[in-house]
């Protein structure tokens, strides 16, 4: 703990002598007093290291069964017991799947309870700790066996067959996964820039011309960078980003890209999922050592791809005029979604940019050169228009050039207004819609937005924008 001797008046005795001024609570202490203080330090610090004991002790627990996870496991063996035994091997493999995200969860708990160690060690070794350290530590700590018992991203689902109802262990997907959000809830307007901002380049704190963001279960961004043919990772909250596909120049080589526009994270195999639109294919890129990626869609120019929950894949084709779904490692896909020429038919669809699947695998496709949002039901050989539908232009009821597009769990579609430079809120059954962000014109300041491309939200439903002519992302919290 760093101090520094002058003659001041003690804060326990009031006498004015030599005293030391404590660095963490800036109080000054008369040298016995001093002594006291310390003490009482380093017994908050052992009750961070007795705190960390026993969390460790849980954590092990946790690891030796973690099989028996209280409610998801009820809910296989409910389902076991319903279905009795024309499911018991389905049953099975669900129950190592469990295992297995369960223990990937356990790992990352065990990897940041191992750095707060490291850091303790670290602090007591150098007698480097002060009142904030604790508060800190405590909280790590809370938030890591609030995780334990209540995992975030991992839940039980259902899905149709023939003869039985499949279950399938799932990680949360954040291009599917949206929370509920309150259909009045409001966004502070002037947003905070958490990636870019500072000018169009090609250095680790720029983009250039960044088309969309994926936020994977860590908070961590993927955004696809693609003025600068590449992919960057992003840690929220750091000022510099990590190359982690193409950077390599412009080109067509499997350790190149060519305008990436979109980017999603399959978990279950731990890589990227990329759009290298002017290459006209989609990548795979491994998160593990992705030196280069492996095609796996040929021949379609998509400015927006998704996964469901059973891990196809959709694209949308802008010179195709359709949506497909690929099982991935087939060549050809299956249309879902118009396919039946350029035009403005329910049946039809004008350069589809950005879609997104839901968990009843309804398909939302910007429909961008007819200014709408449509919704395509599973297996529906036509769409309806959830958000705009009534031609260009920028009153509530219109759209102009629409590009991404997010739907929460209760149908509220989420929409980036590009042309209007703003994001778009339309209510299940609404006529028109409401301006989230971006109500004072296009333009660089903090509450202006400049040809916004693709949103996310977070699990604090604070909104993501990827401001593309701003080269930056933008962050705005929502009012409480």
């Amino acid at each position: 703990m760093a101090t520094s001797t002058t003659k001041i008046r003690c804060v326990r005795c009031a006498k004015e002598k030599s005293t030391v001024q404590c660095d963490g609570c800036l109080q000054s202490f008369c040298l016995n007093h001093f002594n006291d203080h310390q003490q009482q330090l380093n017994l908050q610090f052992d009750q961070v290291q007795n705190n960390r004991d026993r969390f460790r002790q849980t954590l092990n627990e946790y690891s030796n069964n973690s099989h028996e996870h209280d409610q998801l496991v009820k809910q296989i063996d409910q389902w076991e017991k319903d279905s009795i035994e024309k499911i018991r091997q389905t049953a099975e493999e669900t129950r190592n799947t469990l295992r297995k995200y369960t223990n990937q969860s356990l790992s990352k708990i065990e990897i940041k309870l191992n750095q707060l160690t490291k850091e303790l060690q670290e602090s007591q070794k150098e007698n480097g700790f002060m009142e904030k350290d604790f508060q800190r530590w405590n909280q790590q700590l809370d938030e890591m066996n609030e995780e334990i018992n209540k995992p975030s991203n991992i839940q039980i689902t259902n899905s149709s067959t023939p003869l039985i109802n499949k279950i399938n262990v799932d990680l949360f997907r954040e291009s599917w996964v949206i929370p509920n959000i309150n259909v009045s809830a409001t966004w502070i307007q002037n947003g905070i820039t958490i990636a870019g901002g500072n000018g169009q380049g090609n250095e680790l704190n720029q983009l250039s011309s960044p088309y969309s963001i994926y936020i994977d279960n860590n908070e961590t961004m993927y955004i696809a960078d693609g003025g600068n043919h590449r992919i960057v990772e992003w840690k929220i909250g750091t000022k510099e980003s990590r190359v982690v596909a193409g950077g390599n120049g412009r080109g067509n080589r499997n350790d190149q890209l060519n305008g990436p526009t979109n980017v999603i994270v399959d978990e279950e195999s731990d890589s990227l999922i990329i759009s290298d639109t002017e290459n006209r294919r989609i990548m795979r890129w491994s998160r593990r050592d992705g030196k280069s990626g492996e095609i796996i869609v040929y021949n379609v120019t998509a400015y927006g791809i998704v996964m469901d929950n059973e891990r196809y894949l959709y694209t949308s084709d802008w010179g195709g005029h359709e949506v497909r779904r690929w099982k991935i490692g087939d060549r050809n896909g299956i249309l879902v979604a118009g396919g039946n020429g350029k035009g403005n038919r329910f049946d039809q669809l004008d350069g589809p940019r950005g879609i997104f699947i839901d968990q009843d695998d309804s398909l939302y496709v910007v429909d961008q050169g007819n200014h709408r949002v449509m919704k395509w039901v599973k297996d529906a050989e036509e769409g309806i228009v959830v958000a705009g539908g009534h031609g260009q232009g920028n009153s509530l009821s219109q759209l102009y050039y629409p590009w991404g597009v997010v739907v929460d769990q209760l149908g509220t579609v989420y929409v980036a207004d590009q042309i209007n430079h703003r994001v778009m809120r339309w209510c299940l059954g609404a006529k028109e819609g409401s301006i989230v962000v971006g109500r004072n014109g296009y333009g660089p300041r903090s509450n202006q937005l400049y040809y916004p491309l693709n949103l996310s939200f977070d699990r604090d439903n604070s909104l993501y924008v990827v401001d593309c002519n701003n080269y930056r992302i933008q962050k705005f919290n929502k009012v409480d």
